[in-house]
């Protein structure tokens, strides 16, 4: 990876966060983004080699702002050969109780940004002979659990809309990797969204025995590097979604019993 130009969003905390470490110990160029500025400028700090770490802070909830923010990423190091995809936000709510407002937002966070901003990027990967785009999704982009409807919906749509992607582009030598983690030792369960749209505030008992997001993030970049279409990442979780390709509905079964928080 020395000297390639490697994009991450969702850079200021977790999964993200620990990918930039990842990258920037494999000698590449960064572009780190998320809405949080002065945490961005935090990750940069823990980094040695400060001249090859560009901080460029975006939200993904404004699509319509997603393609400027690419065209200022492409004038810093001329290129981008890996985007990486791991900003989003995720939800603890009851279907019945999340007002549609909260449900737009995990689509529009998870889902659209990130459609967005790789489709601003790609023809310029195109231009320059090829690429890798990387979708953080999870494993409830492959089954749905209690209490994350709308965020396994935006889950679910990635594989959809990427999968197709993939095959459009096979001829273009742009690679596209869907990493699914489980259970990781991150925030994301204290700024998950909850039914009004405000944060949780608290970390699941799951969350918190979790994967660290250093060993989830070395998974990652090995998944990628070995060009892998989806890797799952985490604990016995990961064994859900051969569970439910196998055996349906025993899985419906067991979802109804088991701990997701």
């Amino acid at each position: 990876m020395k000297n390639k130009v490697v994009w991450i969003t969702g850079a200021s905390s977790g999964i993200g966060e620990a990918l930039v470490y990842e990258y920037h110990k494999a000698g590449a160029k960064l572009i780190i983004s998320s809405r949080n500025r002065d945490e961005l400028f935090r990750v940069k700090g823990n980094c040695k080699n400060h001249i090859n770490i560009h901080v460029l802070s975006l939200d993904l909830e404004n699509t319509d702002s997603l393609e400027v923010k690419a065209s200022e990423a492409l004038r810093i190091f001329g290129k981008i050969d890996l985007l990486i995809n791991s900003g989003g936000i995720s939800q603890r709510s009851l279907a019945m109780e999340t007002s549609m407002e909260t449900e737009r937002r995990l689509m529009n966070v998870n889902f659209w940004g990130t459609v967005a901003l790789s489709k601003a990027i790609l023809s310029s990967m195109i231009e320059h002979g090829g690429g890798h785009v990387v979708c953080i999704s999870s494993l409830v982009g492959k089954f749905g659990t209690p209490l994350r409807s709308a965020y396994a919906a935006s889950k679910h749509a990635l594989h959809g809309y990427f999968d197709s992607l993939r095959a459009e582009l096979d001829t273009k030598n742009i690679l596209i990797t869907i990493a699914c983690p489980g259970f990781i030792k991150t925030k994301v369960s204290i700024n998950a969204l909850t039914a009004n749209g405000q944060p949780q505030g608290t970390m699941d008992d799951a969350q918190e025995h979790g994967m660290p997001a250093e060993q989830c993030a070395k998974e990652i970049v090995k998944a990628i590097s070995e060009k892998k279409e989806e890797v799952y990442i985490g604990g016995k979780e990961v064994k859900g979604v051969l569970f439910k390709r196998l055996f349906p509905l025993r899985f419906s079964k067991y979802l109804l019993k088991a701990k997701v928080t």
